[in-house]
């Protein structure tokens, strides 16, 4: 029985080392076993669902913004990964941006690229820049494959050695990604590890500037988002997120490198 362990265990590790995924832009290494369509088309289930619940704005000057801010930033990770010959790993997103119209302070993401963003937060971002932040954060943790990775960690957790054989039922998968990725409204709910925001962070940081969007507001945004939760519940967009001094620390880290983006995009410095 030892020995069978031992066996298991090795093969585990070979599949999760086999299943590891580098992020071309941040660098970071992560686990990734789940099957991307399948993610995605669970995804789109539970964005359709969140949606019907939800009062959709659009045609306004604010949804416009999320529209073209959002398309924006999702072209210019296009191109970046066109030219690094990696297009294949964008090429089956198939981006959403929608405005909710909702007094949360939040926005989030999910896995092939379903994007939403809340009213309540719009007077934080104040400007398309501002904006920019948040799209480029949420925009990261879809590029980044954070969702995959979320249910990795759940399928390992949860059947073990049972994902070599890929014995894993299709009513199995739905509920990891359903503890990933809560049902209807409470989609506004779900939870990215700390790690995965710093990520998020920086890659956003990177793609708002390779989109022509001056990385220097960034500061001036959490900034704001700090404030608005002073001595009151952490919005939730805030609510995982590391804390001021790690976040703030972390942009000054990779201001330079997206600075250099900026200039590049054909930004003023």
């Amino acid at each position: 029985m030892k020995n069978i362990n031992k066996i298991l265990g090795i093969s585990i590790v070979s599949a999760m080392m086999i299943a590891c995924t580098t992020n071309p832009i941040t660098g970071r290494k992560s686990i990734q076993l789940a099957n991307n369509q399948e993610i995605s088309a669970m995804a789109l289930q539970q964005y359709r669902q969140a949606l019907s619940t939800a009062k959709v704005v659009s045609g306004t000057t604010q949804a416009k913004s999320v529209q073209n801010v959002g398309l924006r930033i999702k072209n210019a990770a296009n191109n970046y990964y066109r030219g690094i010959g990696r297009e294949a790993d964008l090429a089956n997103y198939q981006w959403e941006f929608n405005l909710i119209d909702d007094k949360q302070v939040n926005a989030w993401c999910m896995p092939g690229g379903k994007v939403a963003v809340y009213t309540g937060i719009m007077p934080i971002t104040k400007t398309d820049t501002g904006l920019a932040v948040v799209l480029g954060h949420e925009i990261s943790h879809a590029i980044a494959g954070h969702g995959n990775e979320r249910i990795s960690q759940g399928m390992i957790a949860e059947y073990g050695g049972a994902i070599l054989g890929s014995t894993i039922s299709n009513g199995q998968m739905a509920a990891i990604f359903q503890q990933a990725y809560p049902l209807g409204a409470q989609v506004a709910l779900l939870k990215y590890g700390r790690s995965q925001e710093l990520e998020a962070d920086e890659m956003g940081l990177y793609l708002m500037a390779m989109a022509g969007y001056d990385p220097r507001e960034a500061h001036p945004f959490w900034q704001r988002m700090e404030a608005a939760s002073s001595g009151n519940r952490p919005p939730e967009f805030l609510s995982t997120h590391p804390n001021p001094d790690t976040r703030r620390a972390d942009l000054e880290k990779h201001m330079p490198k997206a600075l250099q983006y900026f200039k590049a995009s054909g930004g003023k410095l």
